[in-house]
């Protein structure tokens, strides 16, 4: 048996540079990282997500004012802003993340693989035991799930993983080639899947799950295998898109991530669920906890914390992360430690339910996983172990048992701000409180009966361009949905709109539209399409339509419109979706994208 030795020496806690790929067109391989006391970041460029609702050329305003060009990243709501050479990323940062356009702006930092020193000759599957992964086979084994492993690449010719591997795509480097540079993704995707039954090496956790390789990281010859939220956030969106229900995050730190957090909620937004490694280095992160997804520290054979995992009330589950024998690169098998593998046997664990329960919503699974979980350390949710160490034998008793009763219950919603009454004008910021009793999936801003932005995650604050209506008083709605469709309308909100009228004069100029989501390419699910739109006579007098494969689906008017395309009900194949911007004197322009379902 090769000695890992060899391996572990290329993981070491520097890296020189990771090049980012996304999914529309490549960065180039020479952005340089900056490093200071705050850790290391990409230079170049910096992540933001704006608030559902502002234009496209306000979007664009903000961003010029610092030399900035934004791009979105698939068809989530997370754009990277490339910036000019002589900018500072991090005065940018600080300008812009307290405007109220923003949900967040943040540096794109790197981080690294979450795993330790491994032994090559100690082990066994002792791992599989302690979780009861035997007691939950008899119901399920992850046939019908597909794991999407965010790592190195997977060594698509190991006999333990070949016949699970599905395709996958290669973030860094813009391609399919999703081989392994590292060897660490090879490991993480065995721990989770690894084909169980076949009489060969070792079984995964959900060993007849689909395996979807999707590579985030770059190895440096010298320093090891890094990634940068911006891979990351991009991996999350792909993998969304492509019909994985579970991703794996083994890189530390990315808990800590507003656009990773952007893209996990994305991800449950398409019926997803996330699992993220907590880190290895043997302290309290002082990162906030988050619902976007599932952060793992690792236990040992005793049942006890890791000396070396991180912890933090952060952390939702513990699983084993100790000794765990898995693949490795070039066919072999070999034990590995690190909280990079604490998270794929939590994952896959969810796996197991999905495929017992395909029926049972992500926040559903979440809660039987944290319900069933053996409560560890102080009692109850705890820095060390979240919730407690996964148990998927009580997991998979407790989801084949959970009802079926339809949800009927609507969410209640509000608008906090502005108040009725009040005078607005530009962009004025909408905040709607909104709850349910299995969670809030969408809510939508209706602005006099017509949708002009949505939001999928809290907190719902919309950026609305009061230049799209009519001066005087115009009625706001807010109408949220749960995962079952039902839905709940707030109060209308009447509002005074006060905005400078434009100079009359012969308008022949076509008002510019622009279908800013979806953008080419693959879809899933329900996704968000929405319209911006301008014109030199003022955005009040526009009448927007949309239509999807010729049929209409939606229309408004003024600057914005949204609606909610559920690709389920389409056809498997590709499909056109137009807008159409008319103004107040006839002049009509239009804007297309061809996606594939």
């Amino acid at each position: 048996m090769k000695s890992i030795t060899a391996i572990s020496a290329v993981f070491q806690p520097r890296a020189l540079i990771l090049a980012f790929a996304g999914m529309a067109a490549a960065v180039a391989p020479q952005v340089r990282a900056a490093s200071d006391s705050d850790g290391d970041y990409a230079r170049g460029r910096i992540l933001v997500e704006p608030r559902a609702g502002l234009t496209a050329g306000e979007f664009d305003k903000l961003l010029k004012a610092h030399g900035g060009k934004a791009r979105k990243i698939g068809q989530g709501s997370t754009h990277i802003v490339e910036l000019p050479a002589n900018a500072s990323e991090k005065a940018v940062v600080a300008q812009l993340k307290n405007r109220p356009e923003f949900k967040f702006v943040e540096l794109d930092r790197r981080v690294k693989s979450s795993y330790v020193v491994n032994d090559p000759y100690a082990g066994g599957e002792w791992h599989l035991n302690n979780i009861g992964a035997a007691a939950a086979w008899d119901s399920a084994k992850g046939a019908g799930v597909t794991i999407a492993i965010l790592d190195s690449g997977v060594d698509g010719a190991h006999p333990d993983l070949q016949a699970n591997l599905v395709a996958g795509y290669n973030v860094y480097g813009n391609n399919t080639d999703t081989s392994d540079v590292c060897g660490h993704g090879t490991a993480v995707a065995g721990s989770a899947a690894a084909r169980s039954d076949n009489g060969v090496g070792v079984a995964g956790v959900a060993g007849q799950a689909r395996i979807m390789p999707v590579r985030i990281a770059y190895l440096d010859p010298t320093y090891g295998c890094y990634a940068y939220y911006s891979t990351v956030a991009s991996g999350l969106t792909y993998a969304a898109d492509h019909g994985a229900r579970i991703a794996n995050v083994s890189y530390g730190g990315v808990a800590g991530s507003a656009a990773v957090q952007s893209a996990a909620q994305y991800m449950r937004s398409k019926g997803g669920l996330v699992f993220v490694s907590a880190g290895n280095n043997g302290k309290d992160e002082g990162l906030a906890p988050t619902s976007t997804m599932i952060v793992v520290s690792a236990t040992d054979g005793s049942d006890t914390k890791a000396s070396w995992s991180s912890y933090g009330n952060f952390v939702s589950l513990a699983a084993p992360g100790s000794g765990i024998w898995t693949t490795s690169k070039g066919g072999l098998y070999q034990t590995w430690n690190g909280t990079s593998f604490a998270a794929p046997v939590a994952a896959a664990a969810a796996a197991l339910l999905m495929s017992a329960r395909p029926d049972l919503s992500p926040a559903q699974v979440e809660t039987i996983l944290f319900n069933t979980a053996k409560d560890l350390g102080a009692a109850g949710r705890d820095n060390l172990y979240g919730y407690g160490r996964v148990n998927a034998a009580a997991a998979m008793t407790a989801a084949l048992a959970a009802p079926t009763a339809p949800d009927t219950q609507a969410p209640s919603v509000a608008i906090a701000a502005p108040l009725g009454s009040s005078t607005v004008s530009g962009a004025a910021t909408v905040s709607v409180n909104a709850s349910d009793n299995t969670g809030v999936a969408r809510v939508d801003l209706q602005v006099n009966g017509a949708v002009v932005a949505s939001a999928d995650a809290a907190p719902y604050v919309f950026s609305w361009d009061s230049t799209g209506v009519a001066n005087g008083m115009n009625n706001l709605v807010a109408v949220a949905y749960d995962a079952a469709g039902n839905r709940g309308n707030s109060s209308a909100v009447a509002v005074n709109v006060a905005n400078a009228l434009p100079p009359a004069a012969p308008d022949t100029v076509a008002p510019v539209v622009v279908l800013t989501n979806p953008v080419a390419g693959r879809v899933n699910g329900n996704v968000n399409v929405t319209v911006n739109a301008s014109d030199n006579s003022g955005a009040a007098g526009i009448r927007l339509s949309l239509y999807i494969d010729g049929s209409l689906k939606a229309s408004g008017s003024g600057s914005s419109l949204s609606y909610s395309w559920n690709t389920k009900k389409e056809a498997v194949g590709t499909h056109t979706v137009q807008t159409r911007a008319t103004d107040a004197a006839g002049n009509t322009s239009t804007a297309t994208v061809q996606v594939t379902r």
